[in-house]
């Protein structure tokens, strides 16, 4: 947990302690990153733009009980953008070309890359057909097991709404996973 006298210092300027910041606060904000793009490298990008959103909004935060909130909404929305960005420029693979190179490619890598890089391929393959809003509450939901108290916090979605995308984007992954598997 974050001690507000170190948000405080950091409204001040004290780059230390905003290097304390980005320490704890870059490995959730990577999780949620990686699990809502699929890719390492868009990942650290989103986790980077987000600390840099820190440092200009961090005078909005006036308590430390808010901030990890107020972090992965940060987090959450720069993923909407990177996949608006890539829906926009480039056309998803058929699923069935997906799965074909995730066969075909996991076998090749190193054991030390495989769980990361195999992780991402399947998370990606099954949140694709997803809308960014049912991939977002299913990655704060399921994988990092938050509350629909939480998860309306970080979206400003109302329950019903979460609990609606959530099922329908369980749903959705139930039936390609009948029909892959």
């Amino acid at each position: 947990m974050i001690d507000i006298k170190i948000i405080e210092e950091c409204r001040g300027g004290n780059l230390n302690n905003f290097r304390k910041l980005v320490e704890v606060t870059s490995p959730f904000a990577y999780s949620v990153a990686f699990r809502m793009l699929g890719d390492e490298d868009q990942a650290k990008d989103a986790v980077q733009e987000t600390m840099v959103t820190i440092w200009q909004q961090l005078r909005r935060i006036k308590s430390a009980s808010v901030y990890k909130t107020w972090v992965y909404r940060i987090v959450i929305n720069k993923c909407y953008d990177n996949l608006r960005k890539r829906k926009r420029s480039i056309e998803c693979n058929a699923i069935e070309k997906t799965w074909t190179m995730l066969s075909d490619t996991v076998s090749q890598w190193p054991s030390s890359e495989l769980e990361d890089k195999e992780t991402a391929m399947i998370i990606s393959t099954l949140t694709n057909k997803l809308s960014p809003k049912q991939k977002a509450v299913f990655v704060l939901s399921e994988m990092e097991e938050m509350t629909s108290d939480e998860i309306a916090g970080i979206t400003g979605m109302s329950k019903l709404a979460i609990k609606a995308n959530l099922y329908y984007a369980r749903k959705s992954i139930s039936e390609m996973l009948e029909k892959y598997l």
